[in-house]
């Protein structure tokens, strides 16, 4: 299905799919919204994830707390279609482009992962950083949702 990694040209200039994963045979992911180019979440795929991701053109993933493979939205109804997949120059990281509509990508209820920023300038001695919201309204609520579901993340 993928070629083998044989060399570093075939790998970089070549055009056949040879991705590259970790000892623990997962590659990263960086999802983004297609349409608004803001990135909604990061992610792990193994080999089983990836092909299902390429060839149903929805983003399946690997949890690495859960350790399977989930489709993304299935639970939350907010499936993530995939427009477009990229693979960096050692292809050893992932790119998604998706369309989740006006859905969300976050357990947490907000449309994106990515939903606070951390202030930028000195920290005084002590000071716990305080981050930012940068998302104020959940596009779902995770308790409703989820409720009947194993809990989505581990600390």
């Amino acid at each position: 299905m993928f070629k083998k990694r044989e060399n570093v040209l075939e790998i970089e200039e070549g055009n056949l799919l040879s991705p590259k994963f970790d000892n623990d045979g997962l590659i990263p992911v960086i999802t983004t919204c297609y349409n608004t180019k803001e990135i909604l979440m990061h992610g792990y795929m193994n080999v089983e994830a990836l092909k299902k991701t390429i060839e149903t053109k929805e983003a399946y993933y690997f949890s690495r707390s859960r350790k399977t493979i989930w489709h993304k939205g299935k639970t939350s109804g907010f499936i993530q279609k995939v427009i477009e997949i990229k693979i960096d120059d050692d292809q050893d990281s992932i790119w998604l482009s998706v369309d989740i509509g006006n859905g969300a990508s976050c357990h947490v209820g907000y449309r994106s992962c990515f939903y606070r920023s951390i202030p930028l300038g000195p920290i005084e001695n002590g000071r716990k950083v305080e981050m930012i919201f940068t998302e104020k309204d959940k596009k779902f609520d995770p308790e409703k949702v989820y409720k009947d579901q194993p809990n989505p993340t581990k600390i």
